[in-house]
């Protein structure tokens, strides 16, 4: 099983990478900083919260595991 301590840390790394591409992303669409960066941060609180919620929930199936 993955400690939380690690789970956090894949979490806020992934989630940095997607910040800085949802930036992007929201930056060409819409040619703003501000509403890009915007979209960028309400975009990354969401996928951390579910992420961490959906590595735990996992963490606990012993479906598929060879031990």
């Amino acid at each position: 099983m993955e400690s939380r301590q690690r789970t956090l840390v894949k979490a806020v790394i992934w989630n940095l990478m997607g910040l800085a591409m949802m930036a992007l992303v929201g930056f060409l669409m819409t040619g703003s900083v501000r509403v890009g960066g915007a979209m960028a941060l309400v975009n990354t609180a969401i996928g951390l919260t579910t992420y961490i919620l959906y590595e735990r929930f996992w963490s606990k199936v012993r479906w598929g595991r060879h031990v």
